[in-house]
């Protein structure tokens, strides 16, 4: 209620939160119509034994799944597509179970907040109302495909030390979906190149935009030459002091 009274959308309520936007919409009748005694208030989380736990083996499998390329058209993996991929090797894993696993490993990250940043007065606001903006319409209006997206290193908890290092290359799609690889090194051009090309086919010749953060290819000649021969696909790299 306080993020939706400071002037944030359903949408962004619920991505802050976690929450669903039917609830955050819910809640906000409640509380405009009750106050803050209206709104209901329930205990989060799952109980003790509903968690479906993850065996060596089955986080093994997961942990290979996600290092390689999904199956074409896909650009990464999503919690449902490695689900059915591990069904394939034996492992019986919902896509629910995979999420927790993510999430317990730091490789669940968020989504961009892009609402009202064209309001914001730092460096970021500059370069969302003088880059990002005018592209981000374009795409709008050709009925194009948005897109957000990085690469970034896990940090788990001390709960999981001694854990390897994952180097995550993830995208968020419609409503913030997640989609992402996790490698034992850091991705190389040519993993990118499969992402692009892959957001591109799936586009069926309407422009792509997406928004990357966590890496910065102005000296990649490989990654540089493939955008100058896809003016559809439009790369727009998230500020480095962001």
């Amino acid at each position: 209620m306080r993020l939706r009274l400071d002037g944030q959308t359903v949408a962004a309520t619920a991505t802050q939160t976690g929450l669903s936007a039917p609830t955050v919409s819910a809640a906000w009748k409640a509380f405009r119509e009750g106050g803050w005694q209206a709104v209901p208030v329930r205990p989060r989380g799952r109980k003790v034994g509903q968690a479906q736990r993850l065996d060596g083996a089955a986080q093994q499998a997961l942990c290979a799944r996600l290092a390689e390329q999904p199956p074409a058209p896909e650009a990464a993996w999503s919690s449902e597509g490695v689900a059915e991929a591990l069904k394939a090797d034996g492992h019986k894993i919902s896509p629910r179970a995979i999420d927790h696993w993510l999430e317990a490993h730091d490789l669940k990250p968020s989504p961009l907040l892009l609402e009202g940043l064209e309001r914001h007065r730092s460096v970021t606001g500059r370069w969302y109302r003088h880059q990002a903006e005018p592209v981000l319409e374009r795409v709008r209006r050709a009925d194009g495909a948005l897109w957000q997206g990085g690469v970034r290193v896990s940090q788990p908890g001390e709960a999981l030390a001694g854990e390897p290092r994952r180097y995550q290359l993830y995208l968020h799609g419609k409503r913030g979906k997640l989609y992402s690889r996790c490698l034992a090194v850091p991705p190389r051009a040519e993993d990118y190149l499969v992402l692009f090309n892959r957001l591109l086919d799936q586009a069926d010749g309407k422009p792509v935009v997406l928004i990357f953060r966590g890496a910065w290819f102005d000296r990649v000649q490989e990654i540089g030459g493939w955008l100058q021969e896809h003016p559809d696909f439009r790369l727009l790299p998230w500020p480095a002091s962001s």
